[in-house]
């Protein structure tokens, strides 16, 4: 496996379509407690887009509501998804995919765009339905050969025994929902009495609970992307939270330290990037994906992917491909363009 260093050639990217404008639809809100952060993100690709190639709307999914956001009277068509705007109707080229959480993350939008030919930014139906069963996706993962801390998944009313749960991942160990982001309904566990409350609050947001080891270590995330037939692997990011993990509250609101690149012994950042690049292509990702680790003392630990990574002010991956100057609109145009290959 080659360790691909981070090198941009994104002032040299090469377009292979006619320079005149694409409509764009970036698709945001979703139906999970995302939807609020995937918002944001859309309000910065829109904010940052290259207007001399693209025509770019914003289309809000809300359940079966698909509307576009600057008049939620106009409403996607959804035999083509096409909108009419003074009497002119509007198909778009390509998607450019800002949903964090189901329909945009699970494969459950890429199945829809696919039958209509329309081509999105973000991973396809499979790999995102894969990925976002965290519990499948452990599983794969470690038949790759890498790490993966010991988990136990189990369904809504299912009869679980607290002391074999215990007994099987140790204290303190994390109960989190298996299909969901951004730290929503994830808890940490020290002592036994605490668990069925955790569960509980996991099953609010998911038919299906995973209750993960816990590892002590540095938490580090590292970007990946497909360009021009070529994978890069963004400058990693330490994360330092300043509560008991990196939840909801340090990822959105500022109780954390995020440090990019990440100041680590070199052997561990081109292990961590040779896996990234390794599970990528394993994993078959499109566009720009995000693998999350845990540094231990002895071993790096994989801990999840995110397909459809933030993209708001505050996320890790404008940091990350800030800080080797590339700019928000030139990482927008490489998915844009990528897509529309």
């Amino acid at each position: 496996m080659l360790y691909i260093k981070e090198i941009y050639v994104g002032l040299q990217y090469i377009s292979k379509y006619n320079p005149m404008k694409k409509n764009v639809a970036i698709i945001a809100g979703g139906n999970s407690q995302e939807s609020v952060i995937s918002i944001q993100s859309a309000d910065v690709v829109i904010k940052n887009i290259d207007t001399a190639k693209y025509s770019s709307y914003i289309i809000i999914i809300n359940g079966t509501d698909w509307y576009f956001k600057n008049d939620p009277k106009i409403k996607i068509d959804k035999n083509d998804f096409s909108i009419i705007i003074n009497g002119e109707k509007i198909n778009f080229d390509v998607i450019f995919n800002a949903i964090h959480g189901t329909p945009g993350e699970d494969g459950l939008l890429q199945g829809y765009f696919d039958l209509l030919s329309i081509p999105y930014t973000s991973c396809g139906m499979l790999t995102s339905a894969l990925t976002f069963n965290k519990s499948i996706c452990n599983d794969l993962v470690e038949k790759y050969g890498v790490l993966v801390g010991k988990s136990i998944l189990i369904s809504e009313n299912d009869n679980y025994d607290k002391t074999e749960i215990i007994k099987e991942v140790g204290l303190p160990c994390f109960v989190k929902p298996n299909q969901g982001g951004s730290s929503i309904g994830i808890s940490k566990v020290s002592v036994i009495d605490d668990l069925d409350n955790a569960i509980k609050k996991a099953f609010e947001q998911d038919n299906e609970v995973l209750i993960q080891k816990y590892i002590k270590g540095r938490e580090i995330t590292c970007g990946v992307i497909s360009m021009n037939n070529e994978l890069m692997a963004f400058p990693l990011t330490e994360i330092v939270s300043l509560n008991d993990f990196f939840d909801y509250d340090a990822k959105y609101l500022g109780k954390s330290n995020e440090i990019t690149p990440a100041q680590i012994p070199e052997n561990i950042e081109i292990d961590c990037k040779n896996t990234s690049l390794f599970l990528y292509k394993k994993l078959n990702c499109k566009g720009v994906v995000r693998f999350d680790y845990i540094v231990s003392i002895d071993n790096m630990y994989f801990l999840e992917v995110n397909t459809v990574p933030g993209l708001s002010e505050s996320s890790l991956i404008p940091q990350q491909v800030k800080s080797i100057g590339i700019s928000t609109r030139e990482l927008f145009t490489i998915l844009i363009e990528e897509a529309l290959k």
